[in-house]
């Protein structure tokens, strides 16, 4: 416990086998339940809040100094703030920035999500690391009252995330289109008005960011729910499809998106581009399998080696399942691996032009170490236009 907790915590965290966290409360009061994972980024929290990747879990930062620039509605990633909650070593400082719009404390309590600080987020990442991301109850109650062996039996009575579906619990409930373009100085975000691609982008619980960079290399975009059939998708006569991220199980959510992917290949041979759960819904639609990782990756810093070139990429990552290369078909070919684990990063069919990753090449941790994704996916669309 820091020297700011004060004598009678004011917020507990529990996990399932027993251990107790105690601290300060923050943002809004309450208790959630959710998987723990803990996140190495120096910088983001406000887009980790709201990746809609994170759905189902409470985040640890491993970086201690969070809320420090505030946070500002250009940042957000999705309209609310996904992750269930956030537990930090130090209580948030009063912001600091020029683009700081609100302090991270008010915006936390008004978007509804709990925090925790005054922890020793070490220890906590160790135990993470040692026995996997475990099952925890999180509570923020001003007057530090806590029912311990309620919340413990709260967190053992979480189901998990295995076998669970939760894109379509963050994925968008009707179609829309996107033409806003990349953050860029000093205009902010400008609009595509001279789009040169049809893309239909498959909703698992896609960033806005992510969207950002197809519509920065030309794509008109038009956004698709995560349940969307093959017909909806080809009704669009799109040049090429994309596979957003998203959370939960990939298996769970494979049960109707790999007969989609698969129908859409069948009968259109276009570009194919997956990023995260999109990845692992592109290696399922393939016929390999999805295993779930003993505490995942989560952060900025992780290396990845392009296999084919030989360059090694600094990556943002954010998930807890991944595919396993040992079950790639014939015809599929590993071009990515964690430096980290060896885990697969990402994947391409031989004779198309269909190609996936694990990581988050939107997210800029390089800060353009993979960003050519994007380019390569417009020339492989251009490649097909009539001359």
């Amino acid at each position: 416990m820091s020297a700011s907790t004060p004598a009678k915590p004011t917020a507990c965290l529990a996990l399932a086998d027993g251990t107790i966290f105690y601290g300060n409360g923050f943002g809004a009061t309450g208790q959630t339940v959710a998987e723990l994972c803990f996140n190495t980024a120096m910088t983001g929290y406000q887009e980790i809040m709201t990746d809609p990747s994170y759905a189902g879990q409470i985040v640890t930062f491993t970086f201690p100094h969070v809320g420090n620039v505030g946070v500002n509605p250009d940042d957000d990633e999705t309209g609310d703030p996904v992750a269930e909650g956030l537990v930090v070593k130090w209580d948030p400082t009063a912001p600091s920035n020029w683009r700081s719009a609100e302090n991270l404390k008010t915006w936390l309590e008004r978007r509804g999500r709990i925090a925790i600080g005054g922890v020793d987020t070490r220890r906590l990442t160790r135990a993470i690391r040692q026995s996997g991301a475990p099952h925890v109850a999180l509570a923020h109650d001003p007057d530090g009252n806590f029912d311990i062996a309620a919340l413990v039996a709260a967190a053992r009575g979480f189901k998990g995330l295995e076998g669970v579906d939760l894109a379509k619990d963050v994925t968008c409930a009707q179609s829309y289109r996107w033409n806003e373009m990349r953050w860029a100085w000093p205009e902010g975000y400008s609009e595509q008005k001279d789009p040169k691609f049809k893309v239909v982008a498959v909703d698992y619980g896609a960033k806005r960011n992510i969207l950002r960079c197809l519509a920065t290399v030309g794509c008109d975009v038009t956004v698709l729910p995560a349940s969307a059939t093959a017909e909806e998708v080809l009704a669009h006569a799109p040049d090429g499809l994309f596979l957003s991220n998203g959370p939960g199980d990939p298996a769970a959510t494979g049960a109707y998106a790999v007969p989609m992917i698969r129908e859409v290949m069948e009968q259109r041979d276009m570009p194919v581009f997956g990023i995260c759960l999109g990845h692992q819904m592109l290696a399922l639609a393939l016929g390999a399998r999805t295993v779930k990782m003993n505490h995942g990756h989560h952060g900025a810093n992780h290396p990845v080696k392009d296999l084919e070139t030989g360059k090694v990429e600094i990556t943002s990552m954010n998930h807890g399942f991944a595919v396993d290369a040992q079950s790639l078909p014939a015809g599929v070919i590993e071009t990515h691996r964690s430096l980290f684990d060896g885990s697969n990063c990402g994947i391409r069919m031989a004779d198309r032009p269909v190609w996936s990753v694990q990581y988050h090449p939107e997210a800029s941790p390089g800060p353009q170490d993979s960003y050519y994704l994007f380019e390569r996916f417009a020339a492989a669309m251009a490649e097909r236009q009539p001359a």
